[in-house]
């Protein structure tokens, strides 16, 4: 772990940039009111983008509490930065679940959002994966099928 952690130390990124506007605009879509623990979280996160470090963080909580939200918050301001993003999901129902919702909050947005699972046909599964190396995909959401080799990302 101490190799692991000290090889992560040497590592620098630019740091990202916010756009004030579009992220207000982006959050004032939200239709609840933010707990306090989602907005630490937030704080946070935007802190680590702010930085020149890799972030290394887990948002952990019950379900229902917001989690997703803070997610895609971050999946906006990454793909702002012209990254693409991946969301892991442990089940392929949930992968579903959170396509329709990123969908429905990345609806005002440019964002190319594709999901990649089982269900997924052979030949769509294919194209999908030509577009996410091509720098085509903002944000693919899936199953650890996304962790396979034969996945690549253009500037994830």
């Amino acid at each position: 772990m101490l190799q692991l952690y000290a090889k992560r130390a040497e590592i620098h990124r630019d740091p990202y940039v916010f756009n004030e506007s579009a992220g207000l605009q982006f959050e004032q879509e939200f239709p609840y009111e933010e707990t306090v623990d989602q907005l630490r979280a937030l704080g946070d996160i935007k802190k680590d983008m702010l930085s020149d470090k890799p972030m290394d963080r887990l948002v952990c909580g019950d379900v229902g509490f917001g989690k997703t939200e803070v997610a895609m918050r971050a999946a906006f301001w990454a793909v702002e930065n012209k990254k693409q993003v991946a969301v892991l999901a442990p089940t392929t129902v949930l992968t579903f679940q959170h396509f329709e919702t990123f969908k429905k909050h990345f609806a005002h947005s440019t964002a190319r959002i594709e999901v990649l699972n089982r269900f997924v046909s052979n030949a769509d599964a294919k194209k999908i994966l030509k577009r996410l190396q091509a720098g085509e995909v903002d944000i693919l959401i899936g199953t650890h099928r996304i962790l396979s080799k034969d996945v690549v990302y253009e500037n994830l």
